[in-house]
């Protein structure tokens, strides 16, 4: 029986990331990057595909789990009634090789202790080739252990500070350790063809590690009552950064369903270009500009190119080539098939993406005075792009794949990009058509309005025609396309609350009744339920806001953690785990809640506007 997604723990050095147990198994891991075939284990909790655990040997016990405060150094201990003991794991930051290491200290009394490891490549289907080193030294000149497995270019090494050995395609170590003891392993990456990695000083490697969490989350520029879960929430989110490029995959994971046993599926260890002003927002209003200004980097080396071939999503070194395909060979998580590898949602056409885009360089402007010229003349390339195609159908922000429709959110995220593109023009005196993008954005406006309003309904609508609502209509008021004062936008908020809050969390449509080519069933969309927070903090209702925010945060898990979804019948955790998307909402829901004067930093960009 597979772990619940709520039971794991995010490790990570800002390359590789790692999913923990509470019991102590290290079920997921990619190497040597975020999307790389050389996982670890394929799914979570599938011994078949390879896990590596560490916990008492025999009988029964409980644990429980932290993270060292300010950091992303995880500690997990196990009580018995043998005694006490905790392991701490964690990745180093990394200088060549990423690497896991892992120490399991004596508390109290004397457990007998057991650790397996069964590493499988290629998404499970390789078992590794294992070699044993003879004994070396390290600085503390205590006999170190030493394995080596190779698959192709793949190779890991494994180093003890106890003995091993091998059982059944497994590597294990039996000992035991009593109060004031301590035995750690580490485990590396390299290529196989390459020098293997060497042993690291596992005392430095762990003062180093907690420094730079501790340092870099002493930089946090936020004074409201949630401090402990933007704190988190950002942690998370610098962990699922990649540090060389500056690109932030919206999970470490794949193919964990919206719905237990579902085909809803999808790899999302990509980049989305739909994230760039969510992320931006969260991480200057936090006071990381080093960080925002990576990621923007990273946008502008992806949208090199011609206009026309703009992806809605990239790899985290700006890959474009984004095949999907499937694992046959994999069972998938509880069973919830198929297991997907890459995303061939990468070449839809969603016209929110250009808006995304032009907000992103229009708070990089305002929060840390970050311009350029020919960046603005790339933006005005995408501009004139967007002129000519607004009008056509997509396939929308939720990249759905039952056929093109003209999506309302769409629509109005094609109205940003024209506004901020103006707006920028303005206030930096840069050439541009402004007469010309000021006619789009008014007529994307009206038509808006008049298309997407259903008098009927008394509510925007997801899409022209339709009668369905859509939870990104509560962005309205966010983006500055209404203000929370237009009876519109409270009608629309009001009735997402009425239709889409089943069980008071919002879903991001009604699957039951869409088309949008998928069978029915998904759990609530975390990310919509903090938008409803700040849509309800919006138009007025700030008791109700701070509310649902609250309830919101008792979704976490005991670590703090959040995947896409809830799925609010089996209260559990479901989708890519853990997911930016989720805590960016989580931090801009918070900034929103802590200013009296509206939707964080954006409500600075513009005068409201209404029609």
């Amino acid at each position: 029986m597979s772990a619940r997604i709520e039971d794991y723990a995010l490790i990570g050095d800002l390359e590789t990331a790692a999913l923990v147990d509470r019991n102590g198994s290290i079920d997921w891991l990619c190497w040597p990057d975020f999307a790389s075939g050389a996982c670890l284990a394929a799914l979570l909790g599938t011994e078949q595909n390879g896990y590596w655990k560490i916990g008492p040997a025999q009988g029964e016990w409980t644990t429980t789990r932290r993270y060292r405060d300010h950091t992303l150094i995880l500690e997990t201990t196990y009580t018995c009634a043998d005694g006490v003991v905790r392991l701490t794991d964690l990745m180093p930051m990394r200088v060549e090789h990423s690497r896991i290491v892992r120490v399991v200290e004596g508390i109290r009394g004397s457990v007998a202790m057991r650790m397996e490891l069964a590493l499988r490549f290629d998404y499970g289907r390789t078992v590794p080739w294992m070699t044993r080193d003879s004994g070396s030294k390290d600085a503390g000149d205590e006999h170190v252990a030493c394995m080596h497995a190779i698959a192709g270019p793949n190779r890991a090494v494994l180093h003890a500070s106890v003995p091993v050995h091998g059982e059944n395609l497994h590597t294990v170590a039996d000992f035991t350790i009593a109060a004031g003891e301590r035995v750690w392993f580490t485990l590396a990456h390299s290529f196989s063809y390459q020098p293997a990695p060497p042993q690291v000083d596992v005392n430095k490697a762990l003062a180093r590690t907690q420094e730079f969490w501790q340092q870099w989350s002493g930089k946090l520029q936020y004074a409201g009552m949630y401090h402990e879960a933007v704190e988190r929430s950002l942690i998370t989110l610098k962990a699922m950064t990649y540090e060389p490029t500056g690109g932030v995959v919206a999970a470490v994971t794949t193919s964990l369903p919206e719905a237990i046993g579902s085909v809803r599926n999808w790899d999302y260890r990509y980049c989305w270009l739909r994230d760039t002003t969510f992320t931006l927002l969260a991480l200057t209003n936090a006071g990381y500009d080093d960080e925002a200004a990576a990621w923007q980097d990273w946008l502008l080396r992806a949208l090199a190119g011609s206009p026309d071939q703009i992806q809605i999503m990239y790899g985290i070194k700006g890959e474009r080539q984004l095949v999907e395909w499937e694992a046959e060979w994999l069972a998938g998580y509880e069973n919830s098939r198929p297991v997907r590898i890459g995303n061939a949602a990468a070449l839809q056409l969603q016209l929110d993406i250009y808006g995304e885009m032009l907000d992103c360089f229009f708070h990089a402007q305002h929060s840390m005075n970050r311009h350029r010229e020919e960046d603005f003349r790339v933006l005005a390339l995408l501009l004139a792009r967007l002129e000519t195609i607004w009008r056509q159908p997509d396939e929308g922000i939720w990249e759905t794949r039952g056929g093109a429709r003209q999506f309302t959110y769409s629509k109005m995220m094609a109205w940003v990009a024209f506004d901020r593109a103006i707006l920028l023009a303005q206030q930096l005196n840069y050439a541009a058509p402004l007469e010309r993008w000021t006619s789009v954005r008014d007529t994307i406006h009206a038509e808006v309005c008049a298309q997407a309003f259903s008098q009927q309904k008394n509510t925007f609508v997801q899409s022209y025609g339709s009668d369905q609502l859509d939870a990104a209509l509560l962005l309205m008021p966010v983006v500055g396309f209404l203000p929370g004062s237009d009876p519109r936008v409270r009608a629309t908020v009001e009735a997402i609350e009425r239709e889409l809050m089943p069980d008071g969390l919002v879903l991001r449509y009604d699957t039951s009744k869409s088309s949008d080519g998928l069978p029915p069933g998904e759990g609530v969309f975390l990310a919509c339920s903090f938008w409803m927070v700040s849509a309800l903090k919006a138009i007025g209702r700030d008791e109700d806001a701070h509310a649902l925010f609250e309830r919101l945060l008792a979704l976490r898990n005991d670590l703090g953690l959040l995947a896409e979804e809830y799925d609010v019948q089996r209260k559990r955790l479901v989708g890519n785990f853990p997911q930016a998307f989720s805590h960016i909402a989580l931090v801009n829901a918070a900034f929103d809640l802590q200013e009296a004067r509206g939707p964080r930093k954006r409500a600075a960009r513009n005068g409201e506007r209404a029609s």
